[in-house]
């Protein structure tokens, strides 16, 4: 066991959530010094948001590397320059410091001229990413998330906000705010630097026109003053149109032109376990997402709902250890938007899992979807029996594991990649 975890037994919990940001502090302040600041120089981008973060910032790191940007990239799902990007081992998007300065000096060696950061707003209050100098700031949108943490929907939003003053104090960078001004907090995000630039369907500087979506992806016209942006994105989902829109945002205040910003986006084949589809030749559709909160179910739902011509199944369960605040309406937003639901196990940490399952069946049953709704407790099992009900047509959404290579599963990491456990699960169907 490390110091710190030594450290975080011994002191209350409270007390340790209290001193534990400075510590972060002091360690940014220790590492940047002894790695002479690594990010110095770069021009950094700091994706937030509560949704949409990691592809956000895969978009906008494959929009700067087409147009010819050394161009580095940190996210959730994985990390690199250019395309040489390699699979994120750690459960967090923010790494420890020590980790942090080893990836920017490679970088900074590699000659990066821009730096695509996904930062959440954990990192923020932590300062977990104290020297970076962040030059632009995004926010994708704000909805429910990290209460446990937080504790209120205020200190959450104050979080996120540090980003834009971060960028804003960078006096040698943009100091350029973007934001999704059909979110309720977009404005008040972007009014906090000198430069901005909102985006959105209903409201914005940049607005999306004549969407268009089929199981191929996205297209639409990304309208702003002086052009249009013709957009094509083999993403699906009609989020994803508020995700390019960011990107294109983006586009603008680098400066690349409207052929740069185009062919980038249209250039991204997708995001690993974002919307990711599983096909080892079976007649129905199966979709890994990483959707862990109730915003994010109900927009992959909602997408899939669309493309689907037979029933919609869901696997899903929620995370022990984590807020608990949305556990039952992510029951609810499946008990709407799925025709079967398959209740198991994500990750429980060190929590009880039945008291996880407990909480999100009271959401599906107040939504009237508990005859619809099967328990079974082994993911595994689950994914099986949904895949053995399902029928040509159908699409069986497997959401909250996404890319992850293992599960924290009573306090042990268990060996689980969500993509080959349903590939093995359906080539064993086919032999039947």
């Amino acid at each position: 066991m490390n110091a710190r975890k030594v450290v975080k037994a011994l002191v209350p919990k409270s007390l340790f959530a209290m001193v534990a940001p400075y510590g972060h502090l002091a360690e940014g302040v220790v590492y940047n010094s002894l790695n002479g600041f690594p990010a110095r120089g770069m021009k950094v981008i700091g994706i937030t948001g509560t949704n949409g973060k990691t592809t956000t910032s895969f978009l906008v790191h494959r929009m700067l590397s087409e147009a010819g940007y050394k161009t580095g990239l940190i996210t959730t799902v994985a990390w690199g320059v250019g395309d040489d990007i390699h699979h994120e081992t750690q459960h967090m998007t923010n790494v420890p410091m020590p980790l942090l300065m080893e990836r920017l000096k490679q970088m900074k060696a590699e000659g990066v001229e821009w730096l695509v950061l996904e930062t959440t707003s954990h990192a923020l209050v932590q300062y977990r990413t104290w020297g970076v100098p962040y030059s632009i700031a995004v926010l994708t949108n704000i909805t429910r998330e990290h209460l446990d943490y937080h504790k209120t929907m205020e200190r959450y939003i104050a979080a996120k906000q540090r980003l834009f003053k971060l960028a804003q104090k960078n006096t040698k960078g943009l100091q350029m705010g973007i934001a999704n001004a059909d979110d309720q907090n977009g404005a008040s995000f972007a009014a906090v630097t000198q430069n901005s630039i909102l985006y959105g369907v209903e409201a914005g500087e940049v607005r999306a026109l004549n969407i268009r979506m089929d199981a191929a992806g996205i297209r639409f016209d990304a309208k702003a003053s002086d052009v249009t942006y013709h957009i094509t994105s083999k993403l699906p989902g009609s989020f994803n149109v508020y995700n390019c829109l960011a990107a294109v945002s983006v586009g603008r205040a680098v400066g690349l032109s409207a052929k740069q910003i185009e062919q980038g986006i249209a250039a991204l084949p997708g995001v690993a376990g974002r919307m990711e589809q599983v096909d080892a030749g079976q007649k129905f559709a199966v979709v890994v997402d990483y959707a862990h909160t109730p915003d994010a179910l109900e927009n992959v739902l909602q997408a899939l709902r669309e493309s689907t011509k037979g029933e919609l199944r869901v696997v899903f369960g929620a995370t022990g250890d984590r807020d608990k605040t949305k556990r039952e309406p992510m029951g609810e937003a499946t008990a709407r938007l799925a025709d079967k639901i398959y209740l198991t196990d994500d990750e429980t940490y060190t929590e009880d899992p039945f008291a996880i399952r407990e909480a999100v069946l009271r959401g599906i049953v107040a939504g009237g979807g508990q005859d619809k709704t099967v328990v079974e407790p082994d993911r595994l099992q689950a994914i099986k029996r949904a895949f053995k009900e399902s029928k040509p047509g159908d699409t069986v959404l497997l959401a909250g594991i996404g890319h992850q290579d293992y599960r924290a599963m009573g306090g042990k990491k268990m060996p689980w990649d969500e993509r080959d456990v349903a590939r093995k699960a359906l080539q064993e169907l086919q032999k039947k």
